[in-house]
């Protein structure tokens, strides 16, 4: 494997969602001693960092993403004791830790909020977002929360409304205020000096709102029936040009530790080149920009599975790229749909490779390697305030417990214990035990792949080249650098397709989806690939 350039420039992260990842001490919910018992299978997987959804001190009420302290571990999980040995043992099998930092809003059980809600003179009043009702006594714009609802709930106490995106229990903070943001950097710091990697920083987009406050217009396309969330544009409750400038700010914090990386989670429709404007602009050596090192992108997950707009939506980003930014796409996380819900068994083999080929650094989320899928939750045993309230996807199903074997629980908790969230039913047969022993498994696609990729220059460095001329529900491209080549083809139709690529000879299949094609010599000028297959070949 190369050298060149810093870890996450090359590397694959990986997405833990703590709580059901491994129960070490057998109350039902996952921790942080769980994560260390399962570092050698991490490590044995391939990936080369690990982002925790969060694990700071919280009522969970939206299971972490209401902080009550930025600078100490929530009780189920653990200790910072505990926290310490993780960074440690990972360190020491080379993989990075990377925790989820939520900036934009804490916990009303945060010390922050208690004092800011505690009288109109308080100090910390203007840390938070209050505002007066309207002459009228009705609310003080249509700004309407995530989960459902105005985005704006009265306190009783000194009667005015505060402000928050999500859930009641998650106040919005106000970055306008200058001591908001230094002392958010300070709790950033926190952890940078007690040696983490970087941070995956939570709606980083969604930082600062219109300073007027004004209402938000109409969207045209919704309808009766719809998510009463998206009834307007959220053009003035978010996206507002002056986050730049925090996000600037942000950067020059993470400077002053090497190798560090920031992750930012974007709004899931940003354009390709509205997504490209958070790299920011270029450094004083050209190599990269001022503000976010890795925005996510979603865009594939939205994107119909289709070799055509597959490649459209790659395309797209490549030219709206600056020249040092590095792609991040995610195919799944703790929000959406589990990917093997949403493509199939087949579709879940490819996207694998898709992911593990493109240009950028990749997100896998925990579960996903093994076509772990959605899992029915009773309406009386959800936990999800989303899917509790039903204003979209009720997100308790892509986050039940991991599937480790087929003992009672799945290996993931105590034979007899009640977990958090109800195990899938097929656990007994679908389970990363079971997929260790099948080398045409989901799994050991997924091993083959990251290694693979990791000892690829091209895979970790390459240009991005597509291939036109090809049937339309095909996609191939060439990743090259320095000579070394290799092409990737994939087959999104549910038959067979010959292909013929003119410009080159014979290769080998090195990687493909139907392993048994594995290590089998190609004719180039004619080639077939099975239904929903990918190959990764190597030139003669």
């Amino acid at each position: 494997m190369s050298d060149k350039g810093a870890w996450w420039q090359r590397g694959v992260i990986y997405q833990i969602y703590p709580r059901s990842f491994q129960d070490s001490n057998h109350d039902g919910i996952g921790d942080l001693h769980g994560i260390i018992q399962r570092l050698d299978y991490l490590s044995w997987l391939g990936v080369d960092a690990l982002w925790l959804s969060p694990i700071f001190p919280s009522p969970q009420a939206d299971f972490g993403y209401d902080v009550a302290n930025y600078t100490d571990i929530h009780h189920e999980y653990g200790t910072l004791a505990d926290f310490d040995l993780l960074l440690q043992e990972a360190h020491q099998r080379n993989i990075k830790i990377l925790l989820d930092l939520v900036p934009n809003h804490t916990s009303t059980e945060h010390a922050w909020f208690k004092e800011s809600r505690s009288s109109k003179d308080n100090p910390k009043r203007d840390w938070y977002i209050w505002k007066d009702p309207k002459p009228d006594g009705s609310l003080p714009n249509n700004w309407l929360a995530y989960f459902g609802g105005a985005a704006w709930t009265l306190d009783a106490h000194t009667g005015q409304y505060y402000m928050h995106n999500f859930d009641p229990g998650q106040p919005e903070l106000n970055w306008r205020n200058p001591a908001v943001q230094e002392a958010i950097f300070g709790e950033i710091r926190f952890w940078l000096e007690r040696g983490v990697d970087g941070f995956r920083v939570d709606v980083i987009d969604r930082l600062l709102k219109h300073p007027q406050f004004l209402d938000n217009p109409i969207n045209p396309d919704w309808r009766e029936g719809d998510s009463t969330a998206w009834k307007y544009l959220r053009v003035n409750s978010e996206q507002q040009p002056e986050v730049h400038r925090v996000l600037r700010d942000l950067r020059t914090v993470f400077d002053q530790y090497p190798n560090r990386v920031i992750v930012g989670e974007m709004d899931y429709g940003l354009s390709p080149e509205k997504l490209a404007s958070y790299y920011g602009g270029a450094t004083e050596d050209e190599d990269e920009g001022d503000e976010i090192h890795l925005p996510f992108h979603f865009g594939m997950m939205l994107t119909m599975w289709d070799a055509g707009a597959i490649r459209a939506r790659v395309d797209a980003y490549e030219v709206a790229l600056p020249p040092y930014g590095q792609p991040n796409y995610v195919l799944g996380n703790h929000d959406s749909p589990r990917l093997i819900s949403r493509l199939g068994v087949d579709g879940a083999r490819l996207a694998a490779m898709l992911l593990l080929t493109l240009r950028g650094t990749p997100t896998l989320y925990n579960g996903d390697e093994i076509g772990m899928s959605n899992t029915t939750i009773p309406d009386d045993q959800i936990l999800d305030p989303q899917g509790r309230n039903k204003v979209g996807f009720n997100r308790d199903e892509c986050r039940t417990p991991m599937q480790w074997d087929s003992s009672p629980n799945a290996g993931f908790s105590g034979a007899g214990i009640t977990t958090w969230l109800p195990l899938a039913p097929d656990y007994a047969q679908n389970n990363v035990a079971t997929q260790q022993n099948q080398p045409e498994s989901l799994l050991m696609l997924y091993n083959r792949l990251l290694h693979y990729r990791r000892d690829t220059p091209a895979l970790n460095w390459g240009r991005y080249y597509p291939i036109d001329g090809l049937p339309e529900d095909c996609y191939a491209f060439l990743r090259e650098y320095e000579g070394q080549k290799r092409l990737i083809v994939l087959n999104f139709a549910g038959g067979n397709r010959e292909l013929h690529f003119a410009d080159y000879n014979r290769g080998k299949i090195i990687i493909a989806t139907h392993a048994q094609r594995e290590g089998e010599a190609v004719d180039l000028d004619r080639i077939t690939l099975g239904a929903y297959e990918g190959v990764i070949i190597e030139f003669a």
